[in-house]
């Protein structure tokens, strides 16, 4: 049986999560490699890779696989109003009762709340758990692509007042460029290119990698050139980290309420627990840099979402390989 350590690498917790805390380390000591002022013009960089992302994102999936998986709407529908309904809510109530008025951070935890879920490691968690793999993966999908639409509108409807002063159909207008064309693209040539894909996973994972680092070094670069991190001190880095903790775990117990009350069985519920409750650090951060043109604020927006998710990975590991361990001791119990 795999050790807790290569669970742990299966779902993110491996070198690129390590690089992903050196990037911030590095531009902490060297902020100007990042700035707009600085000799490579990352920021254009970047935007290339986004395209390069969502294109090869498109080519893995399988459009009549997901027209296939649409039978289940129940749990279809529970998911994505986890994902896009419940999560910003209970931010939004949170925030009026004990939010600060132009905090960043409040920005930053409603951003997250909006975000679509994550696909792999939602995917891989709920395999370790014994859920319903395909319905998993097709939630995880689909959520990706929706949250194109949603994630901009909830941020455009729910905070007008904020750092923000995005205008919505320029939004829009970006996203679809950066993001849904050459998704739609990679779904039309899913047949002409999935095998060279598939053979060249590894590779085309590492691009993916690689871009998201640079996204990450060029957010806390200018947040920290500019000195936006000034006055937080570890104790409230601390806090941050306890609540994004505490916010995951009220996720999967309101999921578990959810599906439990609504006859879901073990499989089902296993995946509205994990899709339900993740956020994509992919997609936030591709996305806020559309969102957030003023790389200075997006720094300190996207540090509560790469808590989040370094965290789910974290927790939702233990609590998926628990899940699993008991199915399968139940299943060795049950008479043959």
């Amino acid at each position: 049986m795999e050790n807790i350590f290569e669970k742990l690498r299966k779902v993110g917790i491996n070198n690129f999560f390590f690089l992903m805390i050196g990037m911030i380390i590095l531009a902490r000591f060297f902020p100007e490699w990042g700035t707009s002022s600085a000799p490579l013009p990352l920021k254009s960089m970047t935007e290339i890779g986004i395209v390069i992302i969502f294109f090869f994102y498109g080519v893995k999936l399988n459009p009549q696989k997901l027209i296939n998986d649409l039978s289940n709407w129940k749990l279809h529908l529970v998911v994505q109003s986890s994902t896009f309904l419940i999560f910003p809510l209970i931010v939004l109530i949170l925030y009026y009762v004990f939010g600060e008025p132009d905090s960043y951070t409040w920005l930053g935890v409603f951003y997250l709340a909006a975000l679509p879920s994550t696909v792999s490691s939602s995917v891989v968690m709920v395999s370790i758990a014994k859920g319903n793999l395909p319905a998993a993966i097709f939630n995880a999908s689909i959520s990706s692509i929706i949250g194109i639409f949603i994630t901009p509108i909830w941020m455009e409807l729910m905070l007008p007042a904020s750092a923000m002063d995005f205008d919505l159909t320029d939004t829009f207008l970006k996203l679809s460029l950066q993001v849904l064309v050459p998704l739609i693209i990679g779904l039309m040539v899913h047949k002409c290119l999935v095998s060279w894909v598939t053979k060249h996973s590894k590779s085309l994972k590492n691009l993916d990698q690689g871009i998201i680092l640079l996204i990450v070094f060029t957010a806390f670069a200018e947040s920290f050139a500019e000195k936006m991190f000034d006055g937080k001190s570890a104790l409230s880095l601390f806090t941050l980290g306890a609540l994004m903790v505490l916010f995951f775990l009220v996720m999967m117990t309101v999921m578990h309420f959810i599906s439990k009350g609504l006859g879901f069985n073990d499989e089902d519920r296993i995946a509205v627990l994990f899709c339900g409750s993740k956020k994509s650090l992919v997609q936030g951060a591709v996305m806020g840099r559309v969102m957030f043109p003023d790389p200075v604020i997006f720094g300190v927006i996207l540090l509560p979402l790469m808590m989040y998710h370094a965290l789910q990975l974290l927790f939702g590991t233990a609590i998926a390989q628990k899940m699993g361990q008991r199915k399968i001791k139940s299943a060795d119990l049950d008479p043959v």
